[in-house]
C-alpha cells in the first residue's frame, strides 16, 4: 500500500506538465482573489463619495503599491517605526523579497498577477499569430535594461536620497493615505494618455512574450537582483542532454538553456517549462541531491510567501490604522492631494 501511494505520489510530482498546472492554479486563484478585492475596494471608496452602504476596506488592494511599500521600508529600516497606514503594502513587499532570497524570480511566475496577465496576453498572441515575435537580439539587451534603470531610480530616490524622518512623514501624509484610491481613479477615470500606453502595452504583450515583466517591471528587476543569491538553479547533466533545444524553445526569458551547465540569468522567472519539456530529464533545480519538483518549489514558495502575510496579520501589521473619520474626510477630496 505504501509503495503504491509513493508511486502515485512521485508520478504526480514529476508528470509531465504538472507543475504547469499547478502554477497556472495558483495564478488563476491569486487573479481571482485581488478581483474580488479590487471590487471590495471600489465599494469602499463609493461609501465615503455616494453614501452606498459601507464596505471594509481590503488590506490586500495594498499589493498595487510598491513605491509606497519601499518609502514604508526606507521608514521602518531608518527609524524603527513600522508602516501602520498601509501595513498590509509593505508586509507584501517583504515577503516578496523573502521569497526572492530563497526562490529567485519564482514569485513573478507563480505568485504576480501581473506576470499571469502578460502571460495570458502572450498566450492569446501565439493563437493569433501561430508563433513568438522575438526582438532582435541587438534590441533586447538594451531594452532589458529599462527596468533596472527604472529600479535604480527609485533606490535612489527612496532608499538613498529620502531621509527617515522625510520618509516617515510622507508614509503619513494625506496624499499617501488616499494613493490607493488615487490609483483607482486612475483606472477608472482614465485619461488619453492612459487609455494609449495601456493599448500599447497590451499588443506588444501579445506578441512579444512576457513584454512588461522583461522590459519594463522594476519589481521583476529587484526580485532578480536579490535572486542572485538564491541556492536554487536549474542544472543541466550535459552527459543526458541531446541537444534538442526544446528546453530553449519553451523558455518564456530565451535562455539559451541548452548550451549552460547551470542557469543562473537573472532573466530566469523559474517557470520550469524547461525541466517539463526536457526528454531525457537532463535538467533538475541544483542543489537539492533528491531532484527537488517544480511542484514541491511552488508549494514552498507558495507556504513561505503567505506565511509571512499571516505573521503580519497575527501580528497586528495587516490592517491600516487610518480611521474611518479620516477615510470620511480625505476620500472626498481625493483629487486635490499630490505628493
Amino acid at each position: 500500500m505504501y509503495d503504491l501511494v509513493y508511486k502515485h505520489i512521485n508520478k504526480y510530482l514529476y508528470g509531465s506538465k504538472n507543475s504547469q498546472k499547478l502554477r497556472n492554479t495558483i495564478q488563476l486563484t491569486i487573479v481571482t482573489i485581488l478581483v474580488y478585492e479590487g471590487w471590495q475596494f471600489y465599494l469602499f471608496v463609493s461609501h465615503f463619495r455616494d453614501g452606498t452602504a459601507y464596505v471594509s476596506r481590503p488590506p490586500a488592494i495594498e499589493a498595487f503599491l510598491p513605491i509606497s511599500a519601499l518609502v514604508g521600508l526606507k521608514s521602518w529600516i531608518s527609524t524603527g517605526l513600522y508602516d501602520t497606514v498601509h501595513p498590509a503594502g509593505l508586509a507584501i513587499f517583504l515577503a516578496a523579497l523573502l521569497s526572492a532570497s530563497f526562490f529567485a524570480r519564482g514569485f513573478c511566475s507563480w505568485l504576480c498577477p501581473i506576470g499571469a496577465l502578460s502571460e495570458f496576453l502572450g498566450g492569446i498572441g501565439k493563437k493569433i499569430s501561430g508563433k513568438k515575435l522575438l526582438v532582435p537580439q541587438l534590441l533586447d539587451y538594451p531594452l532589458r535594461s529599462i527596468k533596472y534603470l527604472i529600479l535604480a531610480f527609485f533606490i535612489k530616490a527612496v532608499l538613498i536620497d529620502m531621509s527617515g524622518t522625510t520618509a516617515y512623514a510622507f508614509i503619513n501624509s494625506p496624499y499617501n493615505k488616499v494613493v490607493d484610491v488615487k490609483m483607482l481613479d486612475f483606472w477608472i477615470q482614465p485619461g488619453t494618455l492612459t487609455i494609449l500606453v495601456t493599448c500599447l502595452l497590451v499588443i506588444a504583450s501579445l506578441f512579444i512574450h512576457n513584454f512588461w515583466c522583461r522590459y519594463l517591471c522594476p519589481y521583476g528587476a529587484l526580485l532578480g537582483v536579490v535572486g542572485i543569491f538564491s541556492p536554487l538553479k536549474i542544472v543541466r547533466e550535459s552527459e543526458k542532454c541531446t541537444s534538442c533545444s526544446k528546453c530553449s524553445k519553451v523558455c518564456p526569458s530565451y535562455i539559451k538553456v541548452e548550451s549552460q551547465s547551470k542557469v543562473s540569468s537573472q532573466e530566469c522567472i523559474k517557470c520550469f517549462k524547461c525541466i517539463e519539456n526536457c526528454p531525457s530529464n537532463a535538467l533538475h533545480i541544483w542543489p537539492s541531491q533528491e531532484k527537488l519538483s517544480p511542484i514541491l518549489f511552488g508549494i514552498f514558495l507558495t507556504v513561505l510567501f503567505f506565511s509571512v502575510l499571516a505573521i503580519a496579520k497575527i501580528s497586528g501589521h495587516w490592517y491600516s490604522e487610518v480611521s474611518y473619520y479620516e477615510y470620511s474626510q480625505l476620500i472626498p477630496k481625493a483629487h486635490l492631494f499630490t505628493h
